[in-house]
Parts: structure tokens; sequence; C-alpha cells
């Protein structure tokens, strides 16, 4: 499966790349993903996960969605997995600030927990896995700044502004455009609802004539806002600058309705928790942990320039 060389890099500095170790009692390792709804970014995850698998068999991987879309569902899931004897969660939070005991239920009960995607810093989590979302917020904000050197009204939409993960990329874009002529109007939060997505963006449309920019903070955003702007025949007078590589966010680069969309690499979020998780449940030494707890995976830009080269890799990964 072909990756990006600087992923490959990655892992091995973080020595989580590795074969031999073996459980002490010879059964597998039972290790879950949890996320935290059904979107498709969490399909590239699964694809990691299950790459992790292949290079260490000794992983029993239950993969679930969150189809609940909320925090309750989440419970469910947890409370269900730790039912079964699981060893190790990796968890994207859809509530950090109060699922506070449910995370720590999960070491209490001798689990390892990792958080990736949306972290949770005040649990008892052993590691954070994923990107710096306030990094990747700063990149967004420069995307903004950029495509309005003179200025504007823009509008923010997201899942749930309780997300770690939310509330860390717009702070990141607040970073980056408070020298700017850039304004905030307001962001809107949709549920984890498509349509409700697509309702936020067309009714902003409607109520501010003079908008210059929405912006999408979640991955079904790009795809939301893309819909509001052809349908309400904006393309080039309202730019679009968003989050993640769903097939109509980058159709969208492509057709000149996205300036940009900042992308993480999810892929690499389920195949280095699954090792990782391993590698600390089978290893008494876990001086491999960094100090700070947290291994950040790298984003990037997609614009015109390399949306196709990115589409070709990201086809290698997933077979389509």
């Amino acid at each position: 499966m072909k990756r990006f060389a600087f992923l490959a890099v990655l892992a091995a500095a973080a020595g989580l790349v590795f074969s031999g170790c073996q459980n002490s009692s010879g059964s597998k390792v039972k290790l879950a993903f949890v996320a935290n709804n059904v979107s498709n970014f969490w399909t590239i995850c699964r694809l990691g996960a299950e790459q992790a698998v292949k290079e260490q068999p000794n992983i029993d991987l239950d993969f679930r969605l969150n189809p609940d879309k909320t925090a309750a569902g989440q419970k469910q899931i947890v409370q269900d997995l730790l039912a079964k004897g699981i060893q190790g969660i990796a968890i994207s939070p859809y509530d950090p600030a109060n699922q506070g005991d449910l995370l720590n239920s999960v070491v209490d009960q001798k689990a390892v927990l990792v958080t990736s995607d949306s972290d949770a810093p005040n649990s008892k989590r052993v590691c954070y896995i994923g990107a710096d979302n306030e990094a990747a917020g700063e990149q967004a904000g420069q995307e903004i700044v950029k495509a309005l050197p003179d200025g504007g009204k823009i509008m923010l939409f997201v899942g749930d502004m309780g997300a770690q993960n939310a509330i860390d990329r717009i702070a990141g874009i607040k970073t980056a455009i408070k020298d700017s002529k850039v304004s905030i109007i307001d962001v809107r939060t949709d549920g984890a609802n498509t349509q409700n997505a697509k309702n936020n963006a067309d009714d902003t449309i409607t109520k501010y004539p003079d908008i210059a920019m929405l912006v999408g903070i979640y991955d079904y955003n790009g795809p939301a806002i893309v819909n509001a702007v052809t349908g309400a025949n904006k393309i080039g007078k309202i730019k679009v600058v968003c989050f993640d590589y769903q097939d109509a966010t980058l159709k969208g680069i492509k057709d000149g309705v996205v300036t940009s969309t900042i992308v993480q690499n999810p892929f690499e979020f389920g195949h280095q928790s699954m090792l990782f998780m391993y590698k600390y449940v089978t290893q008494t030494d876990h001086s491999f942990v960094p100090a700070s707890k947290k291994i950040i995976i790298p984003t990037r830009v997609i614009n015109k320039d390399n949306v196709d080269a990115f589409q070709a890799d990201l086809e290698a990964k997933t077979g389509k």
C-alpha cells in the first residue's frame, strides 16, 4: 500500500512499526477503535487499523462507528466493549469535557485508553494520536487570509462546539486571522447531521448577502457547503475553505468552488493507534510513550495544484 514518504518516516521515528511482540498468554490482544460518528472519514481510519492487523496479526480488532452520533451512543459502545474484556480502546470522544467518567472507566478497568482525532487531555488517556488541531486551524486561517486579501465576513460550521478538535481548530483560525481584515460572524453547529449542515449553509447565504466565505470545520461540512454555494449560483463569489477530503470536497476544488482544504491522515490515526496500544499491552517497558503524551500526525493543505496527486494516492489506499 503506497503511503506518503513522510508518514513512513514519522511512524518509524515514533517507534510504532515493529514486529515480534507477543502477548504472554499466547492469545490475541483485543483492541478497539471507537469513532464519534459514521462519516466516510472513519472508513479511511478503519483501513489504517486493518493495516495494523496485517502487520501484527496478534491484534483482535473491533472497529466501532457511532450511528447515534451522540455522547450517549459512545457510552453504550464503550460499556459494551468493556463488558467483552477489551484490552485497549482508541476513541475520538464526542464530548470530552463531559465524558471524563466514561473515559476514565476504561483505565479503571485496566484497559489502555488512547484518544485520536479529538483529545481529552484531562482524562487518564495514555496518549493522543492525531493531528495538532490548533496548528491545523492556523493552516486553515492562513488559507482564509490568502483567499480574502481584502478581508470580509466569514461563517464557520461544525458539528459540536464541545469537541476538543473543534475548539482547537477554531482557536487556530482566530489566531491566524487576528491581524487581517477577516471577521467571523458566528459559528453554526449541526450535531453531525448532514442535512442540518446543508441547511446552515443555505441559511447563511440567504441571511448574509455580503458573506465572503464559508468555512467547514468537519469533513462533511465541505460537501454541504459546496452544495449550498453551487445551488445559490455563488461559485467564485463566496469562497470556501474546509477540512478533510470527502469526494465532493475534492471535486469542489477541481470545479473552483473550494479554495483549499486542510487534510488529516485518518489512515495513520487507525494504524498507529492500534500498533501503539498493542505495544503498550504486550510490553512492560512503556518508555516509548512520548513525554508530551502526544503523537502528532501532520496535516496538509490540498488545493488545485496538488488535488489530482492527492486523490490518486487516496484511491490507491482505498482500492477505489
